[in-house]
């Protein structure tokens, strides 16, 4: 009998407690209704919990064996709001939000008693200040993108709103983003979804993302459609367009919008009908190769008068990178700016490998990316955006000296206008309505404050960065170099960026001076015709340890 008393000690006081209420209600007074009917909900639930099949520990411990799906629910608030060590980043540290909020809403963002940074940790990063400050008084730092082929080049903020669809965010978050980008004159990426009425509805400055699913440019088969396109690209509010290849959350990984979420306004900005699954595959149809990704490219900006055009991408195979800039020296056509993703970006729901194991984190494919550049003298033609964990002004600094011209974010524009690291954006139940369609939820989102607020963010920042540059004893941000930041390898060793993520020289790659492995084995690989490789890695590797090895020829040892 012990096993009753044990594993039913809760199930059974229920149903006693609801009875013996519900006879004094019925001798006594009413009031003990209260008490009655929700105990007596309470044992028709554990009733229910010994007849479910799904759930093992409910059958076992009817009622009580409700709390562990209750805690487990609510188990992200708890570790946030209690136990979450205010530097630990999972994956923004309560610090890291703070400081959005405090910037957004205009509050005090000093702090007080030194730092709580471990200054002696591995991997702690500063910027070396100058004997001799500079004064900066414009902080609105842009840079003009449009290469050669470009008619209509775009002044770009240093700091904008990455890549998010409206369908994966709310319509009140669209609108609030696009209203704060208007009043702060920076820019706001569409995510691939296409062009909303809730982008377009403010005003602010836009950068419409155009992926394999083509929304908002394709036809009724899903192909990529000329005519819809120049619809939409020269609408004076699209400042550039942006090709995704791929993004930080998932890349290579294609996705389907199922038919349930497919609402007719969702499916207004896509191009597709409503109430219809929503492929979005893993690669594109309109080009198969790196030429003709660059002829795409070329297509694009003059059917949008002369547009800046570009892609995004976060970095695979590094071979197949090269095969696009291969592509560009044949050609001779070349993007007007490209947006490197790092893998810890992603605002959307991925698969958790995705999520945690492809892809090439931002630092070192930034640098991949700009030292090509640079060694093929390509790197003054095309503007360097970047994105992943960007919040603070030293994020800012530390993309911009390894190589960015300017820096996204997704995450941190979301903090400004509410989110609270729920983590059920893929629910549809975000509880401050940024991520979810359901029309209640979204309303607490208010418009017009969260909008003052994502100006207020991108304003308060910029000028931290002019803060951090001015002590460095820089006046732009265009300035910062690898070696201005400096990271600490060990408790008693420190190096430069510049000494652990080395520049090329102009023209190194054409003159076929590969001092670094990863252009020694994939240079060669690479080939403008196809993104396959002419050769697999495993060869390119062993040709160049063959090559290492071999003894060195007379008078030469």
């Amino acid at each position: 009998m012990s096993w009753i008393f044990g594993r039913y000690t809760a199930f059974l006081l229920t149903l006693a407690g609801a009875a013996v209420t519900a006879a004094l209600a019925y001798a006594s007074s009413p009031w003990w209704l209260w008490v009655a009917v929700p105990l007596a909900l309470l044992g028709a639930l554990g009733v229910y919990d010994l007849i479910q099949p799904r759930h093992a520990i409910r059958r076992n411990y009817p009622v009580l064996g409700n709390l562990r799906f209750l805690f487990e629910f609510i188990r992200p608030e708890i570790r946030q709001y209690f136990l979450e060590d205010d530097t630990q980043a999972a994956p923004f540290s309560r610090a890291q939000r703070s400081i959005v909020y405090q910037r957004a809403k205009r509050e005090i963002d000093k702090r007080p008693f030194g730092t709580q940074e471990d200054v002696y940790g591995d991997r702690y990063e500063w910027i070396n200040h100058s004997m001799s400050p500079s004064r900066i008084d414009d902080t609105d730092f842009r840079v003009t993108v449009g290469g050669p082929e470009c008619r209509q080049p775009y002044s770009m903020s240093a700091f904008n709103v990455s890549a998010m669809s409206f369908g994966a965010l709310s319509a009140n978050a669209v609108l609030a983003l696009n209203e704060g980008a208007r009043q702060g004159n920076f820019a706001h990426d569409t995510g691939e979804g296409g062009i909303s009425r809730y982008h377009r509805q403010p005003g602010g400055s836009l950068v419409w993302n155009i992926g394999s699913g083509y929304f908002g440019c394709r036809d009724e088969h899903g192909a990529f459609s000329e005519e819809a396109f120049v619809k939409n690209a020269c609408t004076p509010q699209v400042k550039m367009i942006e090709i995704k290849l791929s993004q930080g959350a998932k890349p290579g990984h294609g996705g389907i919008l199922p038919a349930g979420k497919v609402t007719p306004e969702i499916a207004e900005a896509r191009g597709v009908a409503p109430w219809q699954d929503c492929n979005s595959p893993a690669s594109h149809s309109a080009f198969d190769s790196p030429i003709g990704l660059m002829k795409f490219v070329a297509r694009l900006r003059e059917l949008s008068g002369g547009k800046p055009v570009g892609f995004k991408f976060c970095v695979g195979h590094p071979w197949e990178w090269f095969a696009i800039v291969k592509a560009m020296l044949e050609t001779g056509i070349t993007p007007d700016f490209i947006v490197v993703d790092g893998a810890e970006g992603g605002t959307g729901a991925a698969p958790v490998e995705f999520v945690d194991h492809v892809g090439t984190p931002l630092r070192e494919a930034l640098r991949l990316v700009h030292n090509t550049l640079i060694g093929v003298n390509l790197r003054d033609r095309i503007k360097l955006g970047a994105s992943g964990k960007v919040i603070t002004a030293f994020d800012m600094a530390r993309v911009m000296a390894m190589g960015a011209d300017w820096c996204n974010a997704a995450r941190g524009f979301m903090f400004a206008i509410g989110c609270i690291q729920a983590q059920a954006c893929h629910t549809g139940k975000c509880p401050t309505g940024v991520t979810t369609q359901d029309p209640l939820r979204q309303r607490a989102l208010v418009v017009p404050d969260k909008a003052q607020r994502v100006a207020n963010f991108h304003h308060n920042t910029l000028h931290a960065l002019a803060e951090l540059l001015a002590a460095a004893g820089l006046t732009h941000p265009g300035q910062l170099r690898p070696h201005h930041i400096a990271r600490r390898i060990s408790p008693s060793e420190i190096r430069l960026l510049s000494a652990l993520f080395p520049e090329l020289a102009p023209g190194e790659l054409l003159r076929g001076e590969f001092r670094h492995q990863v252009f020694r084995a994939g240079w060669a690989m690479a080939q403008a015709q196809s993104f396959q490789p002419t050769y697999d890695i495993t060869t390119a590797l062993a040709q160049e340890h063959a090559a290492h090895a071999a003894p060195a020829p007379a008078g030469h040892a």
